[in-house]
């Protein structure tokens, strides 16, 4: 065991340093696909549409683990946790501390929304404005809990311009979670007869777990993909129209995570360098991915081996603050956002359309859980106050530019929240937390 540890961490080591070069390499190679021209035909096509592949692939890779990790380590979790006598506890203090994070970014983004008026300082053309198809509903709530088979699994058909007709799977992580709760206080209710299935389980997500290290040693390759392949097909032209938007959603992604998160940790008595040394592949990740479920595997270790977060707890919160913990995407972006759209077709907000805007950032991220994207967060934001939804629509040119910021804040509030609720239930292993960041290096998998 100590030969592996060893050989793990020396691989490992400068994990960071391996992730911030591909971000390097990968912002080169985008810059010289885009000079080349990225679109088909041009002398750059062929690197820019390597450099999707590439991202592509890795994103495919972690994802198609995270149905497999979440069944297993939850119902694994279920099995521990309920020999733990505060286990109620634990899940009610998550949920406050989700609610008291996304309440205080949507408040800062509401006051910068208002103080930095992007709505005002927009050159664009109001004619130009179209729904996007995609929206969202107070009624997805029951559809994200209610799971629709007994993999969490859905269909979707798209038909292109040309009428060819593609069918393509997607799993949803709220059913799954569900799913993996009933499963595995089933599992306990049966008594004896359910212990060869956890057994059996426990087995299962040892193997999981290991295909999952085998992924994650590919990362600083996945990060040339991805980042590459956004220089290259977003560049930064598309900012310009939209300037003073983008400065307010960075500002206050910047606030949530560089002083709201540190200030908490600090007061719970935490070491804000500490938790992002540990906590930065799953942060960079985030970042280039741009998908907190694509993360949610290096975010679960992280938070458990880094962090110092009990597995039996980490393995049932991270999952679930993937789907319904983003204070990114869910607080600070449709708070300014929805202030940008009534300032740019000149509606008047009143005090109850910002509590409103409270209301929805602080419970729609759960009413949004089985649908991806900020889009959706922001269209149940825009149809809640009345607002046109045509508005989302002006927004959809420098979304990817402002989905990387949005992304690395949920995950780092994803890891966030288990932290703080172990820390103050006396469960957080300090010797582990205090020690993450002492190499200067996060180790994923110190035990593989």
């Amino acid at each position: 065991m100590a030969a592996t540890q060893s050989k793990s961490s020396r691989f490992i080591s400068g994990f960071g340093a391996q992730v911030l070069i591909a971000m390097v390499a990968g912002l080169g190679l985008g810059l010289l696909a885009r000079h080349l021209g990225p679109s088909e035909g041009q002398a750059g096509y062929a690197l820019a549409e390597t450099l999707r592949q590439v991202g592509q692939i890795f994103v495919q890779l972690l994802r198609v683990l995270v149905p497999p990790l979440v069944f297993t380590a939850i119902v694994a979790s279920i099995a521990n946790i309920a020999q733990m006598q505060n286990a109620a506890r634990l899940v009610w203090r998550t949920l406050f501390w989700f609610a008291v994070t996304a309440l205080i970014s949507v408040v800062i983004g509401i006051a910068l929304g208002l103080v930095l008026q992007p709505g005002l300082h927009a050159s664009l053309d109001a004619a130009a404005a179209k729904a996007p198809k995609t929206h969202g509903s107070w009624l997805d709530f029951l559809t994200g809990l209610v799971p629709v088979n007994i993999l969490g699994l859905a269909a979707s058909t798209k038909i292109s311009d040309a009428g060819a007709a593609s069918t393509s799977l997607s799993f949803n992580v709220l059913q799954i979670v569900v799913i993996s709760m009933v499963t595995g206080v089933a599992a306990l209710k049966v008594g004896e007869a359910g212990e060869a299935f956890l057994k059996f389980n426990a087995s299962a997500l040892a193997i999981v777990r290991k295909v999952l290290w085998w992924v994650i040693r590919l990362t600083p390759i996945g990060t040339v993909g991805l980042f590459g392949n956004a220089v290259a097909q977003y560049g930064w032209t598309t900012l310009g129209q939209l300037g003073a938007f983008t400065l307010a959603i960075y500002a206050g992604l910047g606030l949530v995570l560089l002083v709201v998160y540190p200030g908490l940790l600090a007061l719970n008595g935490l070491n804000p360098i500490r938790f992002f040394q540990s906590a930065w592949p799953a942060i960079q990740l985030g970042f280039v991915s741009r998908s907190s479920i694509g993360t949610l595997p290096v975010t679960e270790t992280v938070t458990e081996t880094r962090l110092g977060v009990p597995r039996a707890y980490a393995a049932f919160a991270v999952p679930l603050g993937a789907t319904t913990k983003m204070d990114g995407c869910a607080a600070i972006y449709p708070a300014i956002a929805a202030i940008f759209v009534a300032q740019f077709f000149g509606v008047h907000l009143v005090w109850s359309d910002y509590l409103l805007i409270v209301f929805v950032s602080v419970i729609g991220s759960a009413a949004t859980a089985g649908l991806t994207g900020a889009t959706v967060m922001l269209t149940l934001t825009l149809s809640t106050l009345g607002l046109p939804l045509e508005g989302a629509g002006l927004l959809l040119a420098i979304d990817p530019i402002l989905d990387m910021g949005r992304t690395a804040v949920n995950v780092a509030g994803q890891a966030l929240v288990p932290t703080l609720v172990a820390k103050r239930e006396g469960i957080l292993d300090l010797e582990a937390y205090n020690a993450a960041g002492s190499s200067g290096e996060p180790v994923l998998y110190a035990a593989e």
